[in-house]
């Protein structure tokens, strides 16, 4: 600066004053600098006010010199105010070496370069707005700033701006938003309230739309929705807030698409503010979005489920997930199981919201392959207040792998997993045959549901277990469907479902059909038997505290005649004659004593038609597991002959302990409602010669016990047949009438019972043997 015609027209005086450390020294010298421009605005001399501006820049405001910087900030303040509304043609000369200032390390000097800023941008007002993003960007750093006069002074500078923008109607939001998305990642509090108290401006001026580009922001809102600072999480939960009440106020402007995968990221927030707020949102983007959301549903129940297990410490977030869930699975319609494969898919511009059609439940088999879920949407779908048609597609393979994980999860909620089978429960009824597709791979972990804890999550389980096993979409050409080799092994089929094209029938029934008002079961319903069997045989557990509890919700869910003829079925060729024993002791006890099998026991207790008949002679086959079980059977069907053959070959048999017992049930059972018939069919001692006689053979069997007693007082009360008899005795038994009606070989069937004992007793012998070798081992 020792060359001072390079500083004309800035005389020397006011080249001394700007530079000296008194600030009323430099405050002289910018009002001498003030009137020299004002000469040269009058006379109209450009190059003479760019000379100084490029002067006070140069050589003072970008100086080594500290006090050189100062008096070059209040010399171009002092220009700006000289040049008044002509200082917007010269703002980028003005307000660039300022900017410089704001990074500068003395606190006082970044505070003298706000202060002229401000009386820059004052001056100019809205001629600054092209300058907007380079100022926004100076200022969110000063906000930032550690000295509290410079935060000071950037605040003042702040509203001013604010000012600015709300009352001008050429703000560049385009060109904002880049930096808005930028700077809205920050960490600093201090950034963050400055970021979201410019958000609140723009979204509080009509003429400005910030909700276009919400989807650039909105991940940032919710990340400073996490901060420390309780002022912070306010000011963004009311910037939130806002947004919601204009996205319900416009809904047909709104890219829901485009927000989703960011609301499915922060549902699943650890913070509960954030997670709270985000579900809030998710909620009302499925109401009002509808159908939009479908491509996004395996994100969103990925998000959701979790939370429908929450305790009451986050019982909001939990009510809010569960509006949540019920409203996507209303999206899910029948006309989403359609499929027409004669049309190529269409392919859908880059929109995330393009998606897939709606399907006819009759167009597609089950074993068709999975690439074929994405096809096209024929019906419209139409927003509120808007007429474009959308077309969606629901993603079922990642719908159900969301739901298969979730159930698999052993460390999940009850609730979660409830829902999870209802979401499975509603997406076969929906789109059964897109859902069957999926069926095998599903199977193993519903089975595997059953041994859950909770008696719910059990039901939920078997509702679904019997949609899938009754569904028409389920049924293949075979006639039981997929299973494994180790199920069934090679011999004829004895599931009794009505005959029909691609369906076996009965081969071994005496040329017996079955009802054709049975309901008919699909393919996977023998499977679904043998495979909830082996599961019995591998969880006794599960069998001994739940096993009546399934078997007769399943009654009550399928047909039971259906249930209790295919598991007799299987459990003829079952090898562990133990497990065939016990089980079919639980389905007996089951068929005599639950409330859901009247009927049942009714079509068995008279034996009319040739369905009742053939299911007899099928259970009985397996019912010869356990001899009191068949004895038991024959009471209830009133073949009492039988009965009574049965209880003599009892004699041969190997009488235990468990034998015992089970004779000592059958005698209580005989004294239940269930056999009231039975009783009072003692009073016909003339027509009834084989039940009396059975009864006294079970009392010959029993020890002297409370079950002898029982049944001996009940013997007692048999009236003489003298004393019984009636002047019409050419009148028919209507017993034996009955039973010569039946056309049933019962030789043959004793002739089975003998085989079947001789198993047992075989079985127990070798289990006997192998229990001394042991013994034996272990003495030695």
């Amino acid at each position: 600066m020792n060359a001072e015609r390079d500083l004309s027209p800035l005389t020397p005086g006011v080249v001394r004053a700007l530079t000296d450390k008194l600030y009323e020294k430099r405050k002289v010298a910018a009002l001498e600098i003030e009137k020299l421009v004002r000469e040269f605005v009058a006379q109209n001399n450009t190059s003479q006010i760019k000379h100084v501006i490029q002067i006070l820049s140069q050589e003072f405001a970008l100086s080594q010199h500290p006090h050189s910087r100062k008096g070059g900030l209040i010399g171009l303040a002092a220009c700006s105010i000289a040049l008044g509304k002509d200082s917007g043609l010269y703002l980028k000369e003005l307000i660039e070496p300022v900017l410089t200032c704001f990074n500068d390390a003395d606190s006082r000097l970044r505070y003298y370069a706000c202060e002229a800023l401000y009386n820059i941008v004052k001056v100019a007002r809205g001629s600054v707005l092209p300058h907007f993003n380079v100022l926004f960007d100076g200022l969110s750093k000063l906000a930032a700033d550690p000295d509290p006069n410079v935060k000071s002074g950037s605040e003042l500078l702040d509203r001013l701006l604010k000012d600015i923008v709300t009352e001008s109607n050429q703000f560049d939001l385009v060109g904002f938003i880049p930096l808005l998305r930028e700077r809205i990642y920050s960490n600093n509090q201090y950034a963050r309230q400055f970021i979201i108290s410019w958000i609140l401006v723009l979204e509080s001026v009509p003429d400005i739309n910030l909700l276009d580009y919400l989807p650039e922001i909105l991940d940032g809102l919710f990340q400073i929705l996490g901060d420390n600072s309780k002022e912070i999480r306010k000011m963004c939960e009311v910037a939130l807030g806002e947004f919601l009440k204009e996205i319900k106020k416009n809904p047909s402007s709104v890219k829901f698409a485009e927000m989703a995968n960011i609301l499915v990221i922060h549902c699943q927030a650890a913070d509960d503010l954030i997670q709270l707020t985000a579900m809030c949102w998710m909620r009302e983007f499925i109401q009002l979005a509808g159908r939009v959301m479908l491509p996004y549903s395996s994100g969103i129940l990925t998000a959701v489920l979790p939370c429908l297990s929450y305790d009451d410490r986050k019982k909001n977030i939990k009510e809010v997930a569960n509006v949540c869930n019920q409203s996507l699975m209303k999206l899910v319609i029948p006309e989403d199981d359609e499929m027409d494969e004669a049309k190529p898919s269409m392919t859908i511009p880059a929109e995330p919201t393009s998606e897939e059609s709606l399907s006819r439940p009759e167009a597609v088999t089950a074993g068709e392959s999975q690439n074929e879920l994405d096809v096209t949407l024929n019906q419209p779908l139409f927003f509120p207040h808007s007429c474009e048609r959308i077309q969606v597609t629901l993603n079922l393979d990642g719908i159900v792998q969301v739901l298969d994980y979730h159930l698999s999860d052993t460390s999940i909620g009850m609730m979660t997993r409830i829902a999870v089978l209802k979401w499975l429960y509603h997406l076969y009824i929906k789109t059964p045959r897109k859902m069957f597709r999926h069926t095998d791979s599903l199977f193993p972990i519903l089975l595997r549901t059953l041994s859950d804890e909770s008696d719910e999550v059990i039901l939920k389980d078997l509702e679904l277990l019997a949609e899938i096993a009754s569904s028409p979409a389920g049924q293949t050409e075979e006639g039981h469907g997929p299973s494994d080799g180790s199920d069934v092994r090679p011999g004829p089929v004895e599931l009794h479902v009505p005959a029909r094209p691609g369906q076996l029938s009965s081969s071994s029934t005496k040329g017996l059909e079955c009802s054709p008002s049975t309901p008919t079961m699909n393919s996977y319903f023998y499977k679904f038997m043998i495979n909830l069997l082996k599961r019995f045989s591998s969880e006794r557990k599960l069998l001994e505290t739940r096993g009546a509890f399934i078997i007769r919700q399943l009654c009550l869910l399928l047909n039971a005649e259906n249930i209790f003829h295919s598991m007799a079925d299987i459990l003829l060729r079952e090898e562990d004659l133990k497990f065939a024993s016990t089980m079919v002791h639980t389905l007996n006890t089951i068929l005599l004593t639950s409330s859901e099998l009247f009927q049942l026991r009714n079509q068995l207790k008279d034996l009319k038609t040739p369905e009742s008949r053939n299911l007899f002679c099928c259970l009985y086959r397996s019912w010869c597991h356990n001899p009191v079980t068949t004895v038991s059977l024959c009471f209830l069907t009133q073949n009492y002959k039988h009965a009574y053959d049965l209880i003599q070959k009892f004699g041969d048999l190997e009488v235990t302990v468990d034998f015992l017992t089970e004779v000592d049930k059958l005698v209580q059972l005989i004294e239940c409602p269930i056999f009231t018939y039975l009783r009072l069919q003692l009073l016909d001692v003339k027509n009834n010669p084989y039940l009396i006689k059975a009864l006294y053979g079970l009392l010959m069997l029993l020890p002297q016990s409370s079950a002898f007693q029982l049944l001996s007082h009940r013997l007692q009360c048999v009236p003489n047949p003298e004393l019984m008899q009636t002047t019409d005795n050419t009148k028919p038994s209507t017993s034996f009438k009955r039973t010569a009606a039946s056309n049933i070989d019962y030789t043959e069937l004793l002739q089975h019972f003998e085989k079947v004992q001789n198993k047992h007793l075989e079985a127990r012998h070798q289990r006997a043997g192998r229990a001394e070798q042991l013994d034996r081992r272990v003495v030695l």
